[in-house]
């Protein structure tokens, strides 16, 4: 088990990026977050296999229709287990 710590700038709000990643995260069945930062990114902080982590990686470098992505952050570490399941954040 791996975890991952993304950040995603660009036009991420109001586009439904969270809704998609928690979809994404979901069918990898993943756990962790997602949420929008106040800079205007949005943070996702995943767990799991690590292939499956590196799939919701390859999303959020594209992201939903209408999102763009200008710049990604990435950082994976050793799974903490500390997540039931994978929501969005408000």
């Amino acid at each position: 088990m791996k975890r991952v710590h993304i950040l995603v700038y660009g036009r991420v709000h109001g586009v439904l990026f969270r809704h998609n990643t928690n979809k994404i995260a979901n069918e990898l069945e993943l756990a962790g977050f997602v949420r929008n930062l106040g800079d205007g990114s949005v943070e996702i902080v995943a767990e799991g296999n690590e292939e499956k982590l590196k799939k919701l990686v390859e999303f959020c470098k594209k992201g939903p229709f209408g999102a763009r992505v200008d710049d990604l952050e990435v950082e994976f570490d050793k799974a903490k287990n500390e997540f039931s399941g994978f929501e969005i954040i408000y």
